[in-house]
Parts: C-alpha cells; structure tokens; sequence
C-alpha cells in the first residue's frame, strides 16, 4: 500500500484530515507533537547555536516548539508564548510540562511585552518559528506582528515549524509528515502508512458546514434519473442524496414510489426513451449533480449517454455503466466488480495492490469508486482505500443509497473526495445498521443512518 502514498505538498485541510485519521488509528495529537517537537530540536542542534529563542503560538504548531524547548533545555532557550485565550489543549499541556525545565518562559499578551525580549533576539543564534501552523485561519495580529519585526531584523538563523508564519523570513522550514510549502525539508513523525491511504473520520472535516444564513437549495439541488425495470432503485438514491445533505431531490422516472420528500418529474411511459430528453436536459440544467442509471435497464444507454454530454457533474451507477461510457464535464462512476469488468475488459484483482492499479489506469474520464469488502477509490491521479461496510450490504439497494450520497456530497466537492466520503459514511451506517439490527437489513435503513455517520462521525 505504501506504493499509494500521496507525495508533493499536502494542503491543511488534507492535513487535518490525516492528523485525524491517525488519532483513529492510535497516535494522538500528543504523540504527533512530541515527534515533531525532537526533530525540531535534533534541527537546531545541528545549527550549534550560541542561543536559541523560541517562538510559541496558540496552536498545537506552539505545542511542538515547547516540545523542542523541552529537549534543549541543557541549552537554556528562551521560550516565548502568547498568553492568549484559545490556546489548544495539546500547547496547555505542554507549557505546564516546560514550566519544570530549565527554560525561560516569556508569556506575551500585548506588544509592551516584547521589549523584556529584545536582548535574546540579539543574541540568538537560531530562531524557531513555532508561532503559526497550517490550522491558522488569521493574518499577523497584536503581538505576532511585532515578534515577526524583530525576527526579521535579527541576525539569527530561523527555522520555521512545519510552515513560516506569514512575512516571517525561514533560513529553513522543518514540515513534518509532508511538505506544506515547497521547498521544505520533510521528517516523518509516525503518522500511520493507512491514515493518509485509507478513508477514515478525518475525512468528514471536508464535508463543508452550513452558513446560519443558507437558503433554500445551498445544500445542494440533485436529479436522479431513473427507475422503469427497477422502479424503487431511483427512490433509494433520492433518499441517499436527501440524507447527505441535498436540499432538492429531483427523481425523473416512468416508475412512481410514494415519498413525500422527494420530488417526482413523472416521466410517460414505462421506460426512459428519446422521447424524454428535452425533459431530461430541462431538468439537469436546474440541478448541480445529476445521478443517472439506478433501475433504468439496459435499453436507456443512449439516451444517458446524451443527457450526460451536457451535464456539469455526474455520477453514473448501474445501467448507466455501459460502453460506451457517458462522460459529463465531471464524472463519478460507481460500479461493482461485474460492471468495471463491463466497462473496462478488467476483472480486478482480489490483491488490494493489484486493485488500486487496475482502478488508477481505468480512472482515465473520471473519478471511479469501484465497490467492494474494500472499496478502491482513484482519479487516475491518487487511489485511496475504505474498509468501512459489512457482508449485509450485499443487499439489494445498498449501491444506490451510495450513488445519491456521492451526488449530494459532489455538488459541493470535488468528485474524488466526494467518492471517498460516500464510501466511507455509507460503509459506517451499513455497520451501524448491522450492530442495531443484527441481520436482514433494508437499504432504506442504511439512508436513515447516513446523517450520524457523516456529520457527526459516528459520535
């Protein structure tokens, strides 16, 4: 699996997804910090210093410079910290464990306080910027400006803790994991190989929140096009995209199933033919995902395939999963292992290796998530891997709940993340229906489980 490790700069919010997938699998925040605290340490060793002076933030980035200061302390480094209120539990914990070292700690609330430090940023050899990290959401305030000033105008060395604080000069940037700028050099700090390769809770820190003053339809409108042969599976979908978070829920069909919450586009008929594409394309235009091929048949293919041409963002399951394959501008397509065999001539391998390659190479029109005891995820570019789900899920209906979860989720991610998310709360409330059930589930149970699973984690 490590052959899928994800190289290059990693963004904070990919970051703080990792962070916590790792917690998940047994490496806490404290134990991160106080990797990344003694490679910040055995980092300005090597610089021999005449002095150090430490500059701490708020944030666990402040954490893992008090966790350096710990470690030299037989170098006697000054630590100074901002004694402000929001100040994380990790950083709390680690400035009531320097208060027993041999340091100076030099708590700033207000800009009067710097002056007590102008003789160490004189006299210090190297400078470690632990004041902002990759969490940061605010420019230079208060005190930070001026601790940035005197750096600057130092002529110490600076080594900045995992990302410069901004308009703060870096002689050298200490990232830990991966790279948050080019150019810095990288130490590992123990982060679990699977916390970055497979789906995990900290992938629902990108599931967006929402705004106090949302509207109507700012969670998303989606259209699901389908049913005919299989008149509940377009149903399914629809609760699955209303239960991720989807405002309007749009099912053209020929086939009608009672459900007040979703709104029904009645379509002539008994199957989706030609004759309905004006509706069709009229109704993909009002919707940001259109979800097409649960319950359709096989006869409908052409008609997807020309509805799927003039839409944004697609996700196509079942029926749809045809060649030739339709594309949209984006496209998500998930298909179990008989229907990638049908699109691609491939029949996945059962090693999970051979699976991630095999998923990477057909991934070349657009996201797939191939479903599965392990579902593959891959945009050609990366491939990650979800674990979550159970044997009951074999059950009919399962795979188009996880086709309108991914449509919902799409309007407002990339197609990639949003497969990945899916897979993952999908897999989550097959397991909860599982543990509260027993046996003989339903897939319209494992809707009704989808909102714990994704926006509260399962808590």
């Amino acid at each position: 699996m490590r052959e899928f490790l994800e190289t290059g700069v990693i963004s904070p919010a990919r970051m703080r997804a990792v962070d916590r997938n790792a917690a998940a699998l047994g490496v806490g925040a404290l134990q991160l910090m106080e990797s990344a605290g003694m490679a910040l340490a055995r980092k300005v060793r090597e610089e021999d210093p005449s002095g150090v002076l430490i500059l701490c933030g708020k944030g666990n980035n402040g954490g893992d410079g008090m966790v350096a200061a710990r470690h030299l302390q037989d170098l006697e480094p000054a630590v100074c910290y901002l004694d402000l209120p929001g100040q994380s539990r990790e950083t709390a914990l680690q400035l009531a464990a320097l208060r027993h070292c041999g340091v100076e700690l030099f708590p700033v609330r207000c800009e009067e306080n710097l002056n007590a430090l102008d003789r160490h940023f004189s006299s210090a050899g190297v400078i470690l910027d632990a004041l902002l990290g990759t969490g940061a959401r605010s420019g230079l305030a208060g005190p930070i400006a001026g601790l940035v000033e005197r750096a600057n105008r130092s002529g110490a060395r600076i080594i900045a803790a995992d990302i410069p604080t901004p308009g703060m000069r870096a002689n050298l940037v200490l990232s830990f994991h991966r790279p948050k700028v080019a150019g810095a050099e990288t130490v590992g700090i123990g982060i679990p190989l699977e916390a970055e390769c497979m789906t995990g809770p900290g992938d629902l820190t990108l599931v967006p929140g929402r705004e106090r003053s949302a509207h109507k339809g700012a969670g998303g409108k989606v259209l699901i096009i389908g049913g005919g042969p299989y008149q509940g599976a377009p149903f399914l979908a629809g609760l699955g995209a209303l239960r991720a978070g989807a405002d309007i829920v749009r099912v053209a069909s020929p086939a009608f199933e009672p459900v007040p919450e979703l709104i029904y586009e009645r379509l002539p008929g008994t199957v989706i033919t030609r004759d309905h594409i004006d509706d069709l394309l009229r109704l993909a235009d009002l919707s940001d995902v259109v979800v097409m091929g649960n319950g359709i048949g096989e006869g409908s293919h052409e008609v997807v395939r020309e509805v799927a041409a003039r839409c944004k963002k697609a996700v196509f399951d079942a029926d749809a999963l045809r060649l030739p394959l339709p594309s949209a501008e984006e496209s998500l397509y998930t298909p179990h292992a008989g229907e990638f065999t049908r699109i691609t001539g491939i029949i996945p391998p059962e090693d999970l290796s051979g699976r991630g390659h095999a998923v990477k190479v057909a991934a070349s029109q657009g996201t797939i998530l191939l479903k599965g005891p392990v579902d593959v995820i891959s945009d050609g570019d990366r491939v990650r891997f979800n674990r979550t789900g159970t044997p009951l899920m074999t059950a009919g209906g399962t795979g188009d709940v996880l086709a309108g979860v991914a449509g919902a989720l799409f309007c407002h991610l990339p197609a990639f993340d949003a497969a990945c998310i899916a897979a993952y709360a999908n897999g989550k409330a097959g397991m909860a229906v599982e543990y509260t059930r027993g046996g003989g589930l339903m897939a319209g149970e494992l809707a009704d489980h989808i909102p714990r699973e994704l926006f509260r984690g399962g808590l």
